[in-house]
């Protein structure tokens, strides 16, 4: 498993276009993608579940990816939570 921590930055939170951002990236990846504030973890492939977290800016995400290309794509989105998701990320 390969974990990440970052902050949101972007002055709306993870918002549901930010969400569905993250969500299309994540989902480009075979690994499972996990994501949690302080509660439990959520599925990261999941808009409605990303929702749930009402993530603001300054919140801390704990990004968990476990699989194949894990550490990719934890890498990549944890870029994307920085860049106020504006990245594309990849692959």
């Amino acid at each position: 498993m390969t974990e990440g921590t970052v902050t949101v930055v972007n002055d709306l939170g993870l918002h549901l276009r930010a969400a569905a951002r993250f969500v299309e990236l994540a989902s480009r990846f075979r690994s499972t993608v996990r994501v949690h504030t302080q509660g439990p973890p959520v599925d990261g492939k999941s808009l409605l579940a990303l929702s749930s977290l009402l993530a603001r800016r300054g919140t801390t995400l704990h990004v968990a990816c476990e699989g194949v290309d894990e550490a990719e794509a934890c890498a990549a989105l944890c870029a994307l939570v920085a860049s106020g998701f504006q990245g594309g990320g990849a692959p």
